[in-house]
């Protein structure tokens, strides 16, 4: 870096605080709080009172009354300030009129860090400032909205003080200021709408307007007064102080603007600097302290008049808002599904912002309302802030210069404020603000840096010149107000309560679905064990009466629709053991020779249905993880069923294959037999269920009941498609480890 390297930001450095010296209308006393000696004074007190100010330190406060005087004869400066020890206070004693060398001041005090400040102001005030800030307070008020109230206060302002222009300047978020509303003299050029940069007030400047509520600068041109003390290395602090000389930028800085006169008022919203009424003179111009008291009164009301005004706004969004998490949250607990439920009605996700359009993307779904993105740039957007934020909620008003894709739909989505709604990172909610291209007019260039002047000291040269310099801001939205986020984060409240409460709901289900299984498990094997006895006695007395030849034709009928009967029976309890087995059995992981498994099951079931005109084509078999006498059951069930409802036509074909999808195993059973009515649909894989048009065909109605149990202890799937008389296709999906 060059030997020069000052621009305006260096005035955040300055320790404005502690100048060492004060403006010279009027003239300061500095006394020890523990003593009450005369510590520090102004070099300019000794031309006020007509002594030598050197003479004065170390002196007695007593020793003041010899040249300030006051109407009663007792007066004492010393009592004055043990009054206003005593009371914690001096607001009700400054200011204090009194008489020097036959001329009215007034004398105010103020704390500082080991002393008491008095200073001396001369008092020009002649009229009654109190029925005027009376009259000036109720017609400012007046104003319905923000700016009329803003103007309001600059025409009132401008009565009281008479200053050629007052200006009501806005501190924005980044520090830098702008003109909200201005009242000035016909023949000076307007101000309103320029901005300026954050070194023009630095930071700490910004930060001595929310203790010093009013600040004079009665004139650029005068020489201020140093302030003398015996005290060496310890610079008297004037945080507190009304005639604290002001910085030597801040001089050059008014004098390149051709400002004889400054006058500043606070206005404090919510505890912080919300701006300035700035006030500018163009000649010299002293205001009295009631003066300024007054405008300071003026600036207090406003103050609290826009704090309530951007409350009841505030309010009235934040209602908003709060009806629409209400409506959301009726809908959550409506409604079967989520999305549907924040979609679906006149009341949505749009309306828990002001964003122009919203996505949601919940179990792997997108779902859009208003101006978004494509859906390939909503899932690459919600990849990204994934990565990038570690937060439940994250925004932002300026996408493009931070995510460089976004510049593709900047027009849409340049403002965005997403929130995650549960633990899975990729389950999210995106509001999308548009871009909004914007000129913003400053005074002066606010990026041109200072430059070097005489002696290599910094000069304004950047703010000499005042001229308007216009520049477009682009690739920005709006930005997100704190009500939106604050309604963000409540709506993502009530979905994770939902969510989790779902997911409670869902265990609990579980846990008594699990425990019905275990007791159906035990019951169905009890009960299939104990009627295998008496089953087999049945059919072992009915076969040995067969052998009685005394029993007719008729008996014999008889006896064998007994054992037909038995037979039956005895299958049906071996179906519903195999089903009650699948419950029970642990699941043994290992890796399936399809190919080989298949033509074995094949073989089988052709032999079993005697089904030698039927045709069995297999296709590609790839292998299977899973357990090899489970698949073999849901395999053998599946063709089994293929043969018998295509034995009813001419050439029964049935076709075996799979193929690889989305990290799934999928085979298909295909046969071209009767097929499925679609009235039966919602039964086909329910126990004990079948179709009326297969009663004459042997089954049990379990079959398909354990091929969905067994697949679904796999985390597998199955489904089927049918058309009556045209055959059916059975799908089942396994996980590939």
């Amino acid at each position: 870096m060059n030997k020069f390297s000052v621009d305006l930001t260096n005035c955040d450095k300055e320790p404005i605080h502690i100048p060492g010296k004060v403006q010279s209308h009027g003239f300061l006393i500095a006394i020890d709080k523990t003593d009450f000696t005369i510590t520090y004074l102004s070099k300019n007190t000794g031309d006020f009172l007509e002594v030598p100010a050197q003479d004065l330190l170390e002196k007695p406060i007593s020793i003041l009354s010899d040249y300030v005087k006051q109407q009663e004869l007792n007066f004492n400066i010393e009592d004055l300030l043990k009054l206003g020890i005593i009371r914690k206070s001096f607001d009700a004693i400054s200011p204090y009129p009194v008489e020097i060398n036959g001329n009215p001041f007034y004398i105010i005090i103020n704390p500082s860090v080991t002393d008491w400040l008095l200073e001396f102001e001369p008092l020009t005030l002649q009229y009654d400032i109190q029925s005027l800030i009376g009259r000036s307070a109720s017609s400012m008020l007046q104003g319905k909205s923000v700016l009329a109230l803003l103007k309001g206060a600059a025409i009132e302002v401008k009565k009281l003080i008479n200053y050629d222009r007052i200006m009501i300047y806005k501190f924005q978020d980044d520090g830098h200021g702008e003109v909200v509303a201005e009242e000035k003299d016909d023949d000076l050029e307007p101000f309103f709408g320029l901005h300026y940069p954050a070194s023009d007030i630095p930071k700490q400047a910004r930060e001595l307007y929310k203790l010093n509520l009013t600040r004079l600068i009665a004139n650029v041109n005068t020489d201020d007064s140093p302030i003398i003390t015996f005290k060496e290395n310890a610079p008297l602090d004037l945080t507190n102080g009304s005639l604290r000389a002001v910085s030597p930028i801040h001089i050059q800085y008014l004098k390149n603007m051709g400002v004889c006169s400054s006058f500043s008022i606070s206005l404090i919203v919510n505890g912080e600097l919300w701006g300035l009424i700035a006030c500018h003179n163009y000649s010299p111009k002293f205001i009295d302290y009631k003066a300024r008291e007054g405008a300071k009164l003026i600036g207090e009301i406003l103050s609290s008049a826009l704090e309530y005004r951007q409350t009841e706004e505030d309010s009235e969004v934040i209602e908003q808002f709060k009806d629409t998490a209400a409506v959301l949250l009726e809908h959550l607990n409506k409604d079967k599904y989520l999305v549907d439920a924040l979609t679906s009605h006149s009341k949505t996700l749009l309306d828990v912002t002001k964003g122009t359009g919203v996505a949601i993307i919940y179990e792997n779904v997108l779902k859009t309302i208003g101006r978004v993105p494509d859906d390939g740039a909503i899932f690459e957007l919600a990849n990204w802030i994934k990565t990038n934020s570690d937060e439940s909620i994250y925004y932002t008003h300026r996408l493009s210069e931070i995510f460089h894709p976004a510049k593709e739909y900047k027009s849409i989505a340049s403002g965005i404020l997403a929130c995650s709604v549960s633990k899975d990172p990729d389950e999210i909610i995106i509001w999308f603000k548009p871009e909004q291209i914007t000129t913003v007019n400053w005074a002066g260039n606010p990026d041109k840096p200072a430059s070097p002047g005489e002696n290599e000291m910094a000069s304004l040269s950047p703010r000499k010149s005042f001229e308007i310099w216009s520049k477009v801001v682009n690739n920005t939205s709006e930005k997100w107000l704190s009500e939106e986020i604050t309604s963000v984060l409540r709506l993502r409240e009530i979905i994770v309560t939902y969510i989790n409460k779902k997911a409670n709901e869902i265990r609990l289900l579980n846990e008594k679905l699990q425990a019905a299984y275990e007791e159906l498990d035990t019951f169905s094997y009890t009960i299939s064990h104990d009627l295998r006895t008496p089953l087999t006695s049945i059919k072992t007395y009915a076969e040995l009466m067969l052998k009685n030849k005394s029993i007719d034709d008729h008996g014999k009928k008889m006896l064998d629709r007994i054992l037909t009967g038995a037979d039956k029976m005895n299958f049906l309890i071996k179906e519903i053991l195999n089903l009650a087995r699948v419950g029970r059995s642990e699941i043994n992981f290992e890796t399936v020779n399809m190919q080989s498994l298949l033509n074995e099951i094949g073989t089988e079931v052709w032999a079993a249905y005697k089904a030698d005109g039927a045709e069995l084509i297999l296709g590609q078999l790839p292998d299977l993880k899973g357990d090899k006498t489970m698949i073999a059951q849901v395999f053998t069930n599946l063709i089994s069923n293929a043969v018998k409802y295509s034995s009813m036509v001419d050439k029964p074909k049935i076709e075996v294959t799979a193929y690889v999808d989305s990290g799934e195993t999928i085979y298909t059973v295909k046969d071209n037999g009767m097929g499925i009515d679609n009235r039966y649909y919602d039964r086909v894989f329910e126990l004990f269920k079948r179709m009326d048009n297969v009663k004459d065909i042997e089954g049990t109605g379990v079959g398909l009941a354990i091929v969905k149990r067994i697949v679904e202890r796999h985390n597998g799937r199955v489904w089927f498609e049918s058309k009556l008389n045209a055959g059916s296709t059975f799908y089942v999906a396994f996980k590939n480890r």
